[in-house]
Order: C-alpha cells, then structure tokens, then sequence
C-alpha cells in the first residue's frame, strides 16, 4: 500500500479540503486527486463524497481512517527501529553470564534511559563484519591485536576479568585458599563449549601451553548450571569461571570458588566499534566504560602475549 496516499487521505480527512491537503503537501490539488484516486481503486471502495462544502468521509473512509492512522504509527516505529540515536544500540556480548554481559548491565544501571538490544555472535569474524555493516553498532571481544582489525574498526580495552578456579567439595585443591597457576598442571580443567578458531578457544589454548594445563573442552555447552553439577559430583574436574558472573549453586553442592595467583589469568575484553557509527549511545557507553577504572594489566596478571 502507498503510504503516501494514505497519508493524504488522513490529512483530507482531517481538512475535508483537497486544496488544504495540496498546501499542506507542498504539491498540487491534482496530486491529492490521483493519491486519493488509487487508494480508493486499490481498496476498491469510495472513501469521500465530494460536496460543495468539501470531502466528507463516506462509511468505508470513516472505517479506514483509524487503520490509516495506525499505518502511519507502524511506518514511525519501523524508521525509529533503524535509524541511529532513535533505536535501540545493539551490542553483541559472547555470554549473557560473563563479564561482558556483566559490565552491559552495570552501564543500563548507570543509564536505564538508554535502550539496549542485546546479541549473542560466535566468533570474533562475524561479529566483526556484522560492525562493518551496521547490523550491530558494537562487540566485546579478546582482541589479539589490533592489525586484526579492518580499516575503520576500533578497539579499546577496557576490562581484564580474572578468572577464579572452581571445584567440588572432593577435588584435591578443594581445601586451598589461593592456587598458584602452574600449580594447576596436572589437574582436568573443563570448559565445555570451546569451538576451535574462535577467539576465547585461542585465549585458552595459549593459557594451557604456556603454563603446561591440561584444558578439556569436549561436549556441547547446556550451561552453567549443569556444569556446577558436574563439577559438584566430580573429584577431578575443575573450570575457570570469572569473577563477574554472580554464581549461585543448589545446596549440596558445596562448591569452591578459589582464587588464582602467581600470575593471575585474566581475560581481556575489548569493546569494537566502528569509527563512524554516529549512534549517541555508542558514545555514552564508551565513556561509562573509560569511567570505570578497573585497571588493565595489572601487575601479577597474566593475559596472552598478542593482548
């Protein structure tokens, strides 16, 4: 349907004026004629009775119209879902329980006017070209450097998450206090879920070279509820989870969440953006999270050597 044609039969509607439409419009009376001409023969209904007085509504028009008015509303809504600064800024976090989704939550907590639609991409390769064509205005990401980047996309670090050991009440290290990070050869550490040649599997599988770990990421992913339960049976299963998801286990389960030092391993997030994205809430969510200052590289840290 032609909206605008039915734009014009709403301003007829509202003026009962043809004249006053075509001024209204900025085009000529002849221009409003033929609009109203092939609403009416596509709806194959009359939708005015021409009098001396003007247009009046016939019973179908009178009908139509708060349907009219309605397309009109969707048509704003759907330019509003589109445009920068009047939708919603779409940000892409790898987990909705991770330090990413954790940090998102804290800017809607610090700036609830601002709209969010949150997205879950795979990889750092799609989430990349969905930067490039404005399906997303933004990604958090481990970015290995920055030559991995395409012209006109940014990057800026701006949280390290430290990862925390978790185990069963009848693991070995289940007593400890801290456990140093070399420490952990030896023991099965699983992550389930980790898909080769995406960016967090090369995060771990530099961790596990360099510090000699045994890092398990065999079967699928059911979340981290299950995986809580896993571990709680198990007496030699262990996971890295970070410090920003809030964990809470089923009584019995008894779990340990035991830091790691000597160094700590601490997952770099980055936010990627594109450098002309004109979105206004890119900006502030930029600038709350430069506000945070959570310090990056911290000295006893340890993060793969191309962060």
């Amino acid at each position: 349907m032609d909206l605008e044609a039915v734009r014009t039969f709403i301003a007829a509607a509202e003026t009962g004026r043809f004249q006053d439409v075509a001024t209204g419009l900025a085009v000529t009376q002849q221009a409003v004629s033929k609009r109203i001409a092939a609403l009416e023969k596509e709806l194959a209904v009359r939708l005015f009775i021409r009098t001396a007085r003007g247009a009046q509504l016939t019973i179908d028009g009178q009908a139509f119209l708060p349907h009219a008015t309605a397309l009109m509303h969707a048509e704003q809504k759907a330019l509003a879902s589109v445009r920068p600064g009047r939708r919603a800024l779409r940000v892409d976090v790898l987990a909705r329980r991770s330090g990413m989704s954790a940090l998102l939550r804290g800017f809607h907590e610090a700036r609830p006017e601002v709209e969010l639609d949150i997205v879950g991409l795979v990889g750092i390769e799609p989430a990349i070209a969905a930067i490039q064509t404005g399906e997303i205005d933004a990604t958090f990401r481990y970015v290995a450097g920055a030559q991995d980047l395409p012209a006109g996309v940014e990057s800026a670090r701006v949280f390290d998450d430290r990862l925390d050991l978790l185990v069963g009440p009848r693991h070995p290290l289940a007593g400890a206090r801290t456990v140093r990070l070399p420490q952990l050869a030896g023991h099965r550490i699983w992550i389930p879920g980790v898909v080769p040649g995406v960016e967090w599997s090369d995060y771990y599988e530099e961790l596990a070279s360099e510090f000699g770990l045994t890092i398990d990421g065999i079967g699928p992913h059911f979340g981290t509820d299950h995986l809580m339960d896993v571990i709680a049976d198990s007496s030699d299963v262990a996971s890295f989870v970070g410090e920003k998801p809030r964990l809470a286990w089923p009584d019995g389960h008894d779990l340990r969440r035991i830091p790691v030092v000597d160094p700590t391993p601490v997952y770099p997030h980055s936010l990627v953006w594109r450098s002309d994205n004109a979105h206004p809430a890119l900006a502030l969510l930029r600038r709350h999270l430069a506000g945070l200052g959570r310090p990056i590289g911290a000295a006893g840290s340890w993060t793969p050597a191309a962060a």
